[in-house]
């Protein structure tokens, strides 16, 4: 026996549970290639105990991870410094570590580079962001603020 199925078929969303709308996670990690995965992990696993919806937390990773990619590639850190925090309706992604950080608005890539494309998906997907150098002097945070969405009551 073979059931019909309809690819107009969508499956049964839950009603929305309202976004834990105050705190704040910060982590330490290594500056080695597979920081990038974990901080996405971690981005992950945090914004769905925040009960953030699925687009907000595929952004938030995807913002994660370039930040961190960056650091990685573009300072000669020896850790990297990650932090989410939910405020009202905002999520702000920020990465530090140690270096100059960016020099202004990012540059376009050309058509036939690999790379070079990190900033602009953050300015993508992002309501903001900035760079703030670190009161010592040495090392800087860059930031990315991401719509959260109205408050479910």
């Amino acid at each position: 026996m073979t059931v019909p199925t309809s690819s107009d078929a969508r499956p049964v969303e839950r009603p929305a549970e309202p976004v834990a709308r105050g705190g704040r996670l910060s982590f330490r990690l290594a500056a080695v290639q597979t920081s990038a995965a974990e901080a996405r992990r971690r981005t992950v696993e945090q914004l769905t105990d925040w009960r953030a919806p699925g687009a907000v937390r595929d952004n938030a990773q995807l913002v994660m991870s370039e930040l961190v990619t960056n650091a990685l590639r573009h300072t000669c850190s020896e850790w990297v410094g990650c932090e989410l925090r939910c405020d009202g309706s905002v999520v702000r992604v920020a990465v530090s570590s140690d270096g100059p950080g960016p020099q202004g608005p990012p540059e376009p890539a050309g058509d036939e580079e690999e790379s070079g494309r990190g900033l602009l998906l953050v300015v993508a997907l992002s309501i903001g962001w900035g760079v703030r150098r670190s009161e010592s002097g040495r090392g800087h945070t860059v930031w990315a603020d991401l719509d959260l969405g109205p408050a479910v009551p």
